[in-house]
């Protein structure tokens, strides 16, 4: 039997640096620069070099004469806000330095994570990784084929140094630091308050609880509005989260029950059952069960739903809808944008709404590959301080959290109306905690996601249906 797995580093990411875009600069600390062959399948074999101990001396391979090249993998692609931004960077840092940069980065989803995996491997893995830092990076890690921050700063000392230590989260493999922050994520709660107005129901503030959020709910079904925009039949996710995390707190939601029985196994039944009562109460919509999520996103921003709770990637999402052009910013129509805030997620117990779950859960990974290539070491470590130099932080963390000791001043000029909403409902939240599902993953999630159509409806339990997923993660 797994013993319960304790809660990760990002639960103690409790201070958040609150940054900006508005400061610019394209500067960088790092040494002479190096760059790598641009054809992974190219690349001489990984070595498996045993990773040097903190302050243990490296002996570092000799600089390369001229400009070479780097692949780097990174999620800044498809329709993430921080793609432009990181085409920006890697230009700026090619003219700066000399080098070049083979892109190689995708769309973070599942098919990318097999990817990243199959790549490590086979041998093709990228010189420098932006790459979850939870038990997505536990199979690489264990094969010792990324390189811990502690062996990169015996020999480049100022490594990361910027970055609040606390806030660089450990490996669950062996507790080491690897991957350099540099924006993170929240999850809170969206609001149409025109939809509000229309329901005579006030804007949340930051006391707001369950039995506050239920009676508002009542008001807004009441007009003719779903209260809540959810698609419970295709993404229960964040519903899942809060409402496990409504019955427990900061302390201890990281941590997987050993079964459905024990204290906190019960937390999460409860969790289940609360999600069951509002359905039954009627605040999802009527097709919750069969409806996509990105039918019911188009709810909310069409002002046909209230509240919806997601991530602090949604902003963007939120933008598009107001604008004429989704993929034109000019378009933007701010009187329509303004109709739009965030809050925090309604609390219930010893968790307070401002009480959030986010962190930072990605960071750059320089692998062993490149650390070990004369013609790639400097540039690597050059790369990376680059993407995550004081200057360029605020760039990709916008309206998110950094681990930046020295954040730059908010300059409002550059963000829309709801960016500066984010922040200011950033700056006053109390905690910050990571996400479980995010250690709860694959067929253990199977009786509670997929499942969720049957314990609203009741046709399981929601003992049972925890029962078993938790059955699942003990025997994976």
């Amino acid at each position: 039997m797994k013993k319960k797995v304790i809660s990760m580093m990002l639960a103690g990411a409790m201070v958040l640096s609150m940054t900006a875009c508005g400061n610019s600069g394209n500067s960088s600390d790092a040494g002479s620069a190096a760059s790598t062959g641009g054809d992974a399948a190219a690349e001489a074999p990984a070595t498996e070099a045993p990773a040097a101990e903190a302050g243990q001396e490296t002996e570092a391979p000799a600089a390369a004469e001229g400009p070479v090249e780097l692949v780097v993998t990174t999620t800044f692609a498809g329709e993430d806000s921080n793609a432009q931004n990181y085409k920006d960077a890697v230009k700026a840092w090619e003219a700066e330095t000399g080098n070049t940069v083979v892109d190689t980065s995708a769309t973070a989803d599942e098919t990318f994570k097999t990817r990243v995996a199959t790549d490590f491997e086979t041998g093709s893995e990228p010189d420098v990784l932006f790459f979850f830092n939870g038990a997505d990076s536990n199979s690489f890690i264990e094969a010792g084929k990324v390189v811990s921050i502690d062996e990169i700063r015996a020999e480049y000392p100022d490594y990361a140094s910027n970055m609040n230590e606390d806030l660089i989260t450990a490996s669950l493999v062996d507790n080491k630091k690897y991957a350099v922050p540099a924006n993170g994520y929240w999850e809170a709660m969206f609001v149409n308050t025109e939809v509000l107005d229309a329901a005579g129901v006030a804007m949340p503030g930051a006391d707001y609880t369950m039995d506050q959020f239920k009676a508002d709910c009542e008001k807004i079904k009441a007009a003719g509005y779903a209260p809540i925009a959810a698609a419970l039949g295709n993404i229960p996710h964040y519903w899942w989260e809060f409402a496990i995390f409504n019955n427990q707190s900061p302390a201890n939601h990281l941590e997987i029950p050993e079964s459905a029985a024990d204290e906190n196994g019960q937390s999460w039944v409860a969790g289940m059952n609360d999600i069951k009562e509002l359905y039954e109460l009627g605040y999802f919509p009527e097709n919750t069960l069969s409806a996509t999520d990105d039918e019911t996103f188009a709810m909310f921003t069409e002002g046909k739903a209230a509240f919806l709770i997601d991530g602090s990637w949604k902003v963007g999402g939120i933008v598009s809808s107001c604008q004429s052009d989704p993929n034109d910013p000019a378009t933007l129509d701010t009187a329509k944008l303004d109709k739009f805030d965030v809050t925090y997620v309604p609390g219930k117990g010893s968790r307070k709404a401002t009480d959030l779950v986010g962190g930072l859960s990605s960071g750059y990974f320089i692998t062993r590959k490149a650390w070990d290539d004369p013609a790639k070491r400097a540039a690597a470590v050059s790369f990376v301080e680059y993407l995550t130099s004081d200057e360029m932080v605020p760039k990709f963390a916008q309206h998110g959290a950094s681990a930046l000791k020295n954040a730059p001043e908010v300059d409002a000029s550059e963000f829309n109306s709801l960016q500066i909403k984010a922040m200011n409902m950033m700056a006053g939240t109390t905690s910050l905690t990571g996400a479980v599902q995010d250690l709860f993953a694959g067929d253990c999630r199977v009786s509670t996601f997929d499942g969720m159509p049957e314990i609203v409806t009741g046709r399981v339990a929601a003992e049972d249906a925890v029962a078993e997923g938790l059955e699942a993660y003990q025997n994976q």
